[in-house]
């Protein structure tokens, strides 16, 4: 493990539950005091870490791009996640989409045909239906993972827009006319947006990039059209009678 490495998993570590003195740093490294404060300086330089009267402390975003850092540095994936609230990167994202004007609702959760279903965050914003499934990484991502995470998230979005309307699941898009669901995996571990099986697999720092993009592109992405499913229902109605 390089001394950066060393010295952001020890950040994470030490601001898990807030702030913390800056001199507490070194007790935690194994590098000479000087190699730290000059990276700690650096850090700080940089806007990842904030120094105010001896004590470090991080937003949760900081706490993100301090998480791709280390990464970046070569250190243990399964160590770093394992400092980070799962529910910092729920929180994160929420934000973003709250930031564009979209209503949000998290964990929700649901039954249909007799299983049940979560869907980590869901983000309405006429006429889109953002369904996000948040991963907590505990190792990295291999092209097959990938698409296996975006066919349950494909499963979990039909799985809910089956059961509408149901008023146990209080979501605005219910008294819409129409609606699309986009299914959505987020995550720290790739490098730039791709698509499996046209569901898009965002970074966690990309959200705001993908929210903008999302209205132009949505053509292009894979989603369930609620008013299709409808009238579907309807016709099976219609020849049950």
């Amino acid at each position: 493990m390089t001394a950066e490495s060393d010295v952001l998993i020890a950040i994470l570590k030490l601001t898990k539950e807030g702030p913390v003195l800056y001199e507490t740093i070194n007790e935690h490294v194994r590098f000479p005091s000087n190699v730290v404060k000059e990276l700690l300086q650096k850090l700080q330089n940089s806007g990842l870490v904030y120094v105010r009267d001896k004590m470090l402390e991080v937003t949760m975003l900081q706490r993100i791009e301090l998480a791709i850092c280390a990464l970046s540095n070569r250190a243990d994936l399964e160590k770093v996640s394992s400092l980070l609230h799962w529910k910092e990167f729920e929180a994160m994202a929420a934000i973003a989409f709250e930031s564009n004007g979209y209503l949000v609702m998290k964990n929700l959760r649901f039954k249909h045909d007799g299983r049940r279903y979560e869907i980590d965050l869901i983000g309405c914003k006429k006429p889109l239906v953002v369904c996000v499934d948040c991963k907590h990484w505990h190792h990295s991502m291999g092209s097959a993972t990938m698409e296996r995470l975006a066919k349950e998230q494909i499963a979990r979005v039909r799985a809910l827009v089956g059961c509408l309307p149901d008023p146990k699941i209080e979501l605005e898009v219910q008294s819409w006319k129409s609606a699309r669901f986009v299914p959505v995996v987020l995550s720290l571990v790739v490098d730039k947006s791709k698509f499996c099986s046209g569901v898009p697999v965002v970074p966690i720092l990309q959200v705001q990039d993908f929210l903008n993009q999302l209205p132009a592109y949505v053509e292009s992405m894979r989603y369930i059209d609620l008013e299709k499913r409808r009238q579907t229902f309807f016709r099976q109605k219609r020849l049950f009678w």
